[in-house]
């Protein structure tokens, strides 16, 4: 017997898929800023030592 009325559970689904989407995009975003930051560092640390 077919249940009557709106699908079930599609609301959530595509709710979940957005919020889990925005989380992997997110880290992914942070994970590339810490590399970014990671190269300064490593290049101010490298010219500091071919100065000295």
């Amino acid at each position: 017997m077919a249940k009557t009325g709106r699908d079930k559970n599609t609301k959530n689904k595509a709710k979940h898929t957005r919020l889990m989407t925005q989380k992997k995009n997110k880290k992914k975003s942070e994970e590339a800023l810490r590399k970014e930051r990671l190269k300064a560092i490593i290049q101010k640390a490298n010219s500091q030592s071919n100065k000295d």
